[in-house]
């Protein structure tokens, strides 16, 4: 299946079927996250995948629209920064020195540039910054996830301090900004049978 036929066979799926994933496509699809494009290569993300059938269940009442969720096979939650210091930054360094093997001294112009950055920005800017970031992850993970013909369903319809609390997120430092639902399609859920509508062409592109 190609990116265009995989686009065209998804659908935001309202309930699945409870069959678990395999553990190859699912880690695929964690890993089109993680090689997702990120802004400077923070990645002032990361994901919670929550697996383990019991405490699926338990996070059921944290959502508005439930189905999905009772139903999934595995549920991701991104979980942006609220602010990033300087330890954070350092740590990032030091993985591209031990990746890269250069010196901190050959990436001092970067460094400068990302603290211009954090120096810059409001607390509220620098929260809304990751959040956007978290979203090109989460874009990633759905075309993986079509890729490997497993369904989804992103989610933004939670109860945040609920949830948060359930999954044990510090909320001094960081927040879920949107959860995607993965499993496989249940039988029932006639929504897969619903022609795909989007813009056409010409309404959507525009060359200039």
């Amino acid at each position: 299946m190609n990116y265009l036929d995989a686009l065209q066979w998804r659908y935001s799926a309202k309930k699945f079927n409870k069959r678990k994933i395999p553990a190859e496509k699912l880690w695929n699809i964690l890993e089109a996250g993680r090689l997702s494009v990120s802004s400077l290569g923070l990645q002032p993300y990361h994901l919670l995948v929550v697996e383990n059938e019991e405490t699926i269940q338990k996070l059921v009442p944290a959502f508005y629209n439930s189905s999905q969720i009772a139903t999934c096979s595995h549920l991701i939650a991104l979980v942006s920064k609220t602010h990033i210091n300087k330890a954070y930054v350092d740590s990032y360094f030091s993985n591209i020195i031990n990746e890269r093997g250069v010196t901190l001294e050959q990436l001092s112009a970067f460094r400068n540039n990302i603290n211009l950055l954090l120096e810059t920005q409001t607390e509220k800017e620098m929260e809304n910054w990751s959040a956007k970031q978290s979203y090109i992850v989460l874009g990633s993970l759905i075309m993986a996830a079509a890729l490997e013909q497993i369904d989804s369903c992103p989610m933004e319809g939670f109860k945040a301090d609920l949830l948060e609390e359930f999954l044990e997120v510090d909320k001094k430092s960081e927040k879920i900004t949107v959860v995607l639902a993965l499993g496989y399609r249940a039988a029932d859920d006639h929504f897969q049978n619903f022609k795909k509508v989007r813009k056409p062409a010409d309404k959507f592109i525009k060359f200039l």
